[in-house]
Order: structure tokens, then sequence, then C-alpha cells
């Protein structure tokens, strides 16, 4: 299992055991459920979501919606940062004004959270921190952590292309620097394989900025073999910019990727992907059943590991067309 700390106090981001945070293609703006009626039987909830980049990130918003619902017990505002940490914070600083019950984020990046997070504190609001990790020096700035192993993520990744690509020259296209996913998953990748890496750049988790960045990887190092992506998102749009160049995805230019979205396992059934590392964002229901836990003062594990699986060229279109995101 992964830390809580490094260096200094790391906050897990969140997508761990509770259970499963779904998404929707997040809007901004806030969802309120409750009213006058019955309000005061309800949870309230603050939730930032980072944004809406990926795939992933949309099948994480609707998990999360779904069980933070009127008709399971909780009132929920809920805001989109749009990828913003000045968002966020604004967002933090709002659920501390509405002093809800519960504040739950998940972080743009780790670091710049100093201020707001000793602000919750004195407010005496308990945080769940989802999906990503934060770096403070605020002492016990979080009560739980619910989220995949990113590290180990990038670390099994690593290890295929160590067993079935030895020779493989490797271009990292990599997530939002600075951001908890991408720290992890680099630094798992490249203990096992980091001497094969020939070159890295930033796809900021979306399609279009990771067709653009391996556009100019195309250029700058034509003797690539091998992309690892950070997510699909950006191994989606490398696919179109490999095309584009004229060369075959999966054959020309193995990729391996990390995510397991419908969009990025159908790459893999049409053998455009490699291999494919999952990070499970359904897991909503576990986040409701921690949030609930926390609003009524019992004792939640520090840390909550949603479990991942990993896929190779052997998956079936009947695989992925039963995927639930």
């Amino acid at each position: 299992m992964m830390g809580i700390t490094r260096t200094r106090t790391r906050i897990a981001g969140a997508l761990t055991a509770v259970t499963v945070l779904a998404l929707a293609a997040c809007g901004g703006g806030s969802t309120d459920a409750g009213g006058d009626d019955g309000g005061d039987d309800l949870i309230r909830v603050g939730f930032s979501q980072l944004g809406a980049e990926s795939g992933w990130r949309t099948a994480n918003t609707e998990s999360v919606k779904a069980s933070l619902s009127e008709e399971n017990g909780f009132d929920l505002t809920f805001v989109d940062a749009q990828q913003k940490q000045e968002n966020q914070i604004k967002a933090l600083r709002d659920f501390i004004a509405q002093d809800v019950d519960v504040i739950a984020f998940s972080p743009v990046i780790e670091t710049g959270w100093d201020e707001v997070l000793q602000e919750i504190k004195d407010s005496g609001i308990p945080v769940v921190l989802v999906d990503r990790t934060v770096d403070t020096t605020v002492e016990d700035p979080f009560v739980t952590w619910i989220g995949a192993d990113f590290k180990q993520e990038g670390t099994t990744a690593g290890e295929w292309v160590a067993e079935n690509a030895p020779d493989a020259k490797i271009f990292e296209l990599q997530g939002t620097l600075g951001s908890g996913a991408q720290v992890d998953r680099e630094e798992g990748f490249g203990e096992v394989v980091g001497d094969q890496i020939i070159g890295k750049a930033s796809g900021n988790f979306t399609r279009a900025e990771g067709k653009t960045a391996v556009e100019a990887a195309l250029q700058a190092y034509p003797d690539m073999t091998m992309i690892f992506t950070h997510n699909d998102d950006m191994g989606l749009g490398a696919i179109e910019a490999i095309e584009a160049a004229g060369k075959v995805p999966g054959e020309d230019i193995q990729i391996v990727s990390i995510d397991g979205v419908r969009d990025g396992l159908q790459a893999l059934v049409d053998k455009k992907f490699n291999y494919v590392v999952e990070c499970n964002p359904v897991f909503g229901d576990q986040l409701a059943e921690l949030v609930t836990q926390v609003a009524n003062g019992e004792d939640v594990p520090k840390e909550t590991i949603v479990i991942d699986k990993a896929f190779d060229q052997t998956i079936t279109q009947a695989d992925v067309d039963a995927r639930l995101y």
C-alpha cells in the first residue's frame, strides 16, 4: 500500500477503498440535494472535483454524484475546478463558509494547499481526500484518503515492459506535472525501466495535448519504439499522431497506458494499445460509506486502496462492452 507521507506530510489523493466514485462530465457550478424539508437529516458534503479532463475523470464524477445523492442521505454541493487550483481553493473556502459536515476533494496538484488546509482545520470540518495526493506542512490535515496506488500502477506497467519489450526505446507521456498521479506513476515506472526512457513530456492528461506532445516527440526521438502514457486519453491522442506520421500504433510504436476506460480498452482490442493498467474510477459507494463514518465521528482507516487490474491484447470485445465506464 502506498504511504501517506513522503518528505513532508503527503495526503494521498482519493480513489481508494471506500467504493466507487463514478463521475459525470463535470460542468462547473454546484448541485445541492436537500432543500428546506428534511435537510437537517442529510449529511452536507462539499466535493471539489479537479476537472473533466478525461474519460476517467468523467466516470469518477458520475460515480460520486450517484452515490452522494439525496436518496442516499446526502446534501451534496459539487464544484468542478476546471483543472485550476485557484478555483479549487475558492471552492474549499466556500465550503467552510457554508459550514458543511464534510469536505472532500481531488487536488489538482500536490503542493500549494497549506493555507486553505489550515483554514479548514481551524474550522473543525473533517477532510476526505479522493484520488490524488497533497504535500503539505499542515499537521493532520485530513481524516482519510481513498484512491488508487499510483506508484504501483507505474510499477506494473514497467514490469510488463521489462518482460515483453526489454530493448524498447521509451518516450514517457506524462500527466499534469506536479499531480500525485504524474509523480507516482513516473516514479514507479522509472524504478523498473528508467534506463530505457529516452524522453519525456507532459500531455496534461488530455487527448489533444497528448497528440501534440507525441507529434513533437516523433520529430525529437525518431528511434522511439514505445510510448508509456500516464492515461488512456493521452494515449488515444498519441495514436492519432502516430498514424498521421505514417506509422502503425501497437506495432511500429507500442503503447503502454494507465486507466482502463472503455475507449482505451477498445484500442487494446484493436491492437493499437499493447498493455493497459487499470485505475478504477468507480468507487463512489466506498466514498459515501467513508463520508458517513467520518460525519458520524467513527474511526476510519487512514487510507483505502482501490484495487486495479491489468489487461493485455487477449482482452475481448465482450470484455470491453461489459465495462461500466
